[in-house]
């Protein structure tokens, strides 16, 4: 049986980021859940694709780095997406990698939506902005969301706590769930060739 494959979106935008660190423990957490060696995780790190985010929203076309990581978004069994939230919303980084997304590239797909922020008060922007950008997107949300403020990091919390460790688990035991009772998503049908290289095909 292949192994599900579990997407992990990260908007962080320093090095470490306690937006990375909630990413990864959202994913340990989802992989553990699923059973031993039943989940492939890769992360991508937002970061690292912010250039190819903004030439992509002006040329229309993505550089190889960003193609893979929306090819891999697309065929995922489940997706991870975990941003800082500004100004009571998600990161510009964060919308602007999703809006290069096809909008049809997450219908039907499980997705743990998470963020972090200074302090508990923005918790509601998960509700009020990052649940109904997926919900447009038709993916199937999974109910609990996790915010993780400054302060959440140092709480230990356990089975009888509503503490961040206890959320996480939660959460990541939700998207398991849903994970194991997806189809398996079927593999493109072609590689997308390249604007360019159909201009330079054309060329006698």
């Amino acid at each position: 049986m292949d192994a599900l494959k579990l997407v992990v979106v990260s908007a962080g935008l320093s090095k470490p980021s306690s937006t990375r660190m909630l990413a990864d423990r959202l994913a340990a957490s989802t992989a553990r859940r699923s059973g031993a060696g039943r989940v492939e995780v890769q992360v991508i790190e937002l970061r690292d694709l912010a250039t190819g985010i903004a030439e992509n929203l002006v040329t229309g076309f993505p550089g190889a780095a960003l193609r893979e990581a929306v090819e891999a978004v697309a065929l995922a069994d489940g997706l991870i997406a975990v941003t800082p939230i500004f100004s009571a919303s998600y990161s510009g980084l964060f919308k602007s990698f999703f809006d290069v997304i096809d909008n049809d590239a997450l219908t039907g797909k499980p997705v743990l939506i998470a963020a972090t922020g200074g302090t508990g008060r923005h918790s509601l922007a998960l509700e009020h902005a990052v649940r109904p950008l997926f919900s447009y997107l038709r993916a199937i949300v999974v109910p609990t969301a996790v915010y993780a403020a400054t302060d959440d990091w140092g709480s230990g919390g356990d089975a009888h706590t509503d503490e961040l460790p206890a959320r996480i688990d939660r959460a990541a035991g939700e998207l398991a769930g849903l994970m194991d009772r997806r189809p398996v998503v079927p593999e493109l049908a072609a590689a997308v060739v390249p604007f360019a290289e159909q201009l330079a095909a054309l060329r006698v």
